[in-house]
């Protein structure tokens, strides 16, 4: 029984560790396409991870479980809200990585764990414990400095973990599984990307006009967005949420490492001391989710 539990926390955390060293590496997909603008780009994303998403539910027989989900009006309109969420989010990515600001999306995953947490104050009525408020208050003081030194907001970055910090909250709210999920949002977003691509004057709008290697690039955001989502998937269910905690900064890690290394991104006073006082609030959020572990494990054997 033990090996079989070591086996399948095995597992969980080899997935765990491909779907966020995917999300990581994405950005070097995405800077391929630069040529394309992001609502181009986007249109495709949708639609071809539609295409491989009903193929994938096809294979697994769930093709009833989509049609149920479509016939229950509280969860399409959740669906609906969603959709909108992870579409913003997608725009805002795309965009950032395209337009080189990938230090600001690498900040806005590291602050999505803090944000979630705040989340769940308001929203769902959780008490933070001090180390949650302090790593709260910390970041908090990092982003402030960054809008004090330049007199503006760090859109991007807010934008990005609030898009998809409310995206977690409403769909953790939502009955349904993610790939059926998926299917549904990219299904919503359908007219808007067709009707984008068909009214578009961008000469790589027409599938028929372009290369073969430039029609396999586009079709590829399709698996880049399934696969790492399928593998987080494996992992939720294998292993506890702190571990998935601690795995989530490799994502942001790796665009932090391509925006300095590869893409030369500047990486002035302001932006490091905003980073720093990010860093230093996950290093308390997760010391608090480690303790909290050990109680429960503390508690359990009790």
């Amino acid at each position: 029984m033990n090996n079989h539990n070591s086996d399948s926390a095995a597992t969980g955390l080899l997935a765990g560790i491909g779907a966020y060293f995917i999300w990581g590496v994405a950005p070097l997909y995405f800077k391929l396409l630069d040529d394309l603008s992001a609502m181009e780009i986007l249109s495709h994303r949708s639609i071809w991870s539609l295409v491989l998403a009903l193929i994938m539910l096809a294979v697994l027989g769930k093709l009833t479980g989509l049609r149920e989900v479509l016939h229950t009006r509280k969860t399409v309109i959740a669906l609906l809200i969603t959709t909108a969420l992870i579409t913003c989010n997608w725009l805002i990515f795309i965009w950032a990585i395209n337009s080189d600001h990938i230090l600001d999306a690498s900040l806005g995953y590291y602050i999505n764990p803090i944000f979630s947490v705040l989340l769940g104050v308001v929203a769902m009525g959780e008490r933070l414990r001090p180390l949650q408020w302090f790593a709260v208050f910390l970041a908090a003081v990092g982003i402030s400095y960054e809008i004090w030194s330049y007199g503006r907001l760090p859109l991007v970055a807010l934008g990005v973990a609030l898009t998809f910090g409310l995206y977690g909250l409403v769909r953790k709210k939502t009955p349904v599984d993610s790939l059926t999920g998926l299917t549904v949002e990219t299904l919503f977003m359908l007219p808007l990307a067709l009707g984008f691509l068909f009214w578009s004057s961008s000469p790589t709008s027409n599938l028929l006009n372009n290369s073969w290697q430039m029609n396999a690039l586009l079709m590829a955001a399709g698996p880049v967005t399934l696969t790492p989502l399928l593998l987080f998937n494996i992992a939720a269910r294998r292993l506890n949420l702190s571990t998935l905690g601690f795995l989530q900064y490799i994502g942001p890690t790796l665009m932090f490492i391509f925006a300095i290394v590869i893409y030369k991104e500047p990486m002035d006073n302001t932006k490091l001391v905003t980073f720093a006082f990010v860093w230093v609030a996950l290093i308390f959020y997760s010391a608090d989710a480690l303790m909290q572990r050990r109680r429960h494990r503390r508690r359990q054997q009790a």
